[in-house]
């Protein structure tokens, strides 16, 4: 299973970047995991429109989501991939994300989606790639954490949560953990994010082998955030960038 990064940010993108959003590929399966903004233009420079098997979206915030609006529009008004791309989100993201592409009323997004609303403790399929989605302690919405598995092996996404026991049955033996990372010490840390150090002691809770940090707040240096991981969890630390490359397992 390969795991390619096309934005890492959290919020908002700084100069040439992009907030969260990734590709986790097997054998001929390539999934979009979370939808920021920047990420399908960069989605386009690894796979063409119509290649994308499946979307799933963590969570109901603009800096998950919101490029699935474009590639919307180029799948169905660009005739660039048939309808009915299996969508997997949480409870109350189709009513939101529908109303911004709402033609006179008509729910012409669920034309070119086929959307599946996923629940903690719900698990799909999507080719050869398994997920199990698992409610996380975030603000506002319904979020999800996803543990995917494939070939053996297994790499778990958090999304966006505070510090819970969640994260740790997540992310128990994973090959990779993909953490959300908001903060640095000196950072004002709030319970429905995690910092860097938090991240880190999530993964050594769960036995994960390496973790990789993600949805750094622009501006933060990464090799500090890198650092402060390092000091609470004894396995490889990375974080995250555009373009990144990882294979799980290996």
């Amino acid at each position: 299973m390969e795991l390619t990064v096309l934005g890492m940010s959290g919020t908002w993108p700084p100069p040439g970047g992009a907030t969260c959003g990734y590709l986790v590929s097997h054998e001929d399966t390539t999934v979009w995991l979370d939808a920021g903004t920047g990420t399908f233009a960069r989605l386009q420079e690894h796979i063409a429109v119509d290649q994308i098997s499946a979307i799933v979206i963590s969570h109901a915030h603009p800096d998950h989501f919101v490029d699935v609006i474009p590639a919307f529009y180029a799948r169905h008004y660009g005739k660039l991939g048939g309808p009915d791309l299996p969508f997997y989100s949480p409870e109350g993201f189709v009513e939101q994300a529908s109303l911004l592409v709402s033609e006179g009323g008509r729910d012409v997004m669920s034309e070119a989606y086929a959307f599946t609303t996923v629940h903690g403790g719900d698990s799909f399929t999507v080719g050869g790639i398994s997920f199990d989605a698992v409610e996380m302690t975030h603000i506002g919405v319904h979020a999800l954490g996803y543990r995917i598995e494939a070939g053996g092996h297994v790499l778990a996404y958090t999304g966006d949560t505070g510090p819970c026991d969640a994260v740790v049955d997540l992310a128990r033996g994973a090959d990779v953990l993909l953490a959300e990372a908001t903060y640095q010490e000196d950072s004002e840390i709030l319970p429905f994010h995690l910092s860097a150090r938090q991240a880190a002691t999530h993964a050594a809770a769960a036995g994960v082998g390496e973790l990789l940090l993600t949805h750094l707040t622009p501006g933060l240096d990464p090799e500090v955030s890198r650092a402060e991981a390092a000091e609470s969890f004894d396995g490889t630390v990375r974080v995250a960038y555009e373009g990144m490359k990882v294979q799980v397992g290996t």
